[in-house]
């Protein structure tokens, strides 16, 4: 299927979008889509910064600002479909995808925010009545995570419980950081019986073996919290990271300091501390490091085990980002909202080259 739609679909025009080409995120996904042949319009609200891309690759490029509704009007037209890579998305998704339904473009982006998710499946009918996809977290949020999960249900479609883990390099880039402070007071999330209810943050650890003997992980608001459910309808969800004992006690210890944490001087201060620092992971580090992803679905009878092991989860994200536009501009997925396993099935993330799954023997519990 990777072959097919990589020598089938050569559209003569740019039709589509990348917003947030100039981030670190965005310029990754933008040089993966022209070794591909793809030619995207690159566009974002710095002008110069991202007519320096745009001319370093030949393309195409155009500045508006999300906060004015009639310039992403005119910054979208004639486009089948957006990639949207600027963050944080909780204050970008909702004016592009509002663009995008207006403009009857197709939407994607790469969040792995919850309250993200939910917003955009709450417009899935708004979506399907504009034949319109609106499809978030084509990134390492959440298509490996996500495959995994429509991949377990599968496996155990009686499954009540699902419980999903992954181990990265540990190394983010500003934007992720960025997001991060922006919701650290927030605390985490768990789904039960069906809801996304709040719980403190690392609210619970647990020792799991990503293929290398176990190690402690610590439940996160990770946005399968919510796009799990929608793609399996299993009611009972945790997402956990693999977690060394440090950030384990530093997630204890800012518990009692939400609210000082959610201040604007406090997130000031932090936010320039992130932009001090490198823009993301080198070059090299991201061709040596792996993810490595962890699941488990369970009924009351048996549970079923699977692990992924993939590449770096934003050498990854430029990958699975270009491949979802190429495969929603190709036809065949579903309008409104969607999610990766959902509108591309299970094994979607295993047309990444270097990414395999094993699974488990079922056992009783």
């Amino acid at each position: 299927m990777k072959r097919w739609c990589q020598a089938r679909y050569a559209p003569p025009v740019p039709s589509w979008v990348l917003y947030g080409a100039n981030g670190y995120t965005g310029e990754l996904a933008a040089r993966r889509a022209v070794a591909l042949g793809e030619r995207p319009v690159l566009a974002g609200r710095r002008a110069e910064e991202v007519g320096r891309l745009a001319g370093a690759l030949g393309l195409e490029h155009r500045a508006f600002a999300l906060d004015d509704p009639a310039a992403v009007d005119e910054g979208l037209s004639g486009m089948a479909a957006v990639l949207h890579c600027a963050g944080p998305f909780s204050r970008t998704a909702m004016p592009m995808a509002e663009g995008c339904l207006r403009a009857r473009a197709h939407y994607l982006d790469i969040t792995g925010e919850i309250e993200v998710f939910e917003a955009l499946a709450a417009r899935g009918e708004e979506g399907r009545r504009a034949g319109v996809t609106l499809l978030p977290g084509v990134g390492f949020d959440v298509v490996p995570s996500d495959c995994l999960a429509a991949h377990l249900h599968r496996r155990l479609p009686s499954a009540t419980h699902l419980a999903l883990a992954f181990q990265g390099s540990g190394r983010l880039s500003r934007g992720t950081q960025t997001t991060m402070v922006e919701n650290l007071h927030r605390g985490g999330a768990v789904r039960r019986d069906g809801r996304i209810v709040p719980v403190p943050a690392a609210w619970r650890t647990r020792r799991i073996d990503f293929g290398a003997g176990p190690v402690a992980a610590i439940t996160i608001p990770w946005g399968d919290v919510a796009t799990a459910y929608h793609t399996t309808g299993i009611p009972n969800v945790e997402v956990y990271m693999a977690a060394p004992a440090s950030m384990r006690a530093f997630f204890r210890l800012a518990r009692p300091l939400a609210p000082l944490l959610a201040r604007g001087p406090v997130q000031r201060f932090v936010k320039r501390r992130i932009r001090s620092g490198p823009p993301g992971p080198s070059a090299e580090h991201r061709a040596r490091a792996r993810s490595l992803l962890w699941g488990e679905a369970r009924d009351g009878a048996q549970a079923v085990v699977s692990r992924l092991e993939t590449l770096e989860g934003y050498e990854l994200t430029a990958r699975t980002a270009v491949l979802a536009v190429q495969r929603v501009l190709a036809g065949g997925v579903a309008t409104g909202f969607q999610t990766p396993g959902r509108a591309f099935g299970p094994d979607f993330v295993l047309e990444v080259e270097g990414t395999s799954r094993r699974d488990d023997r079922p056992r009783p519990v």
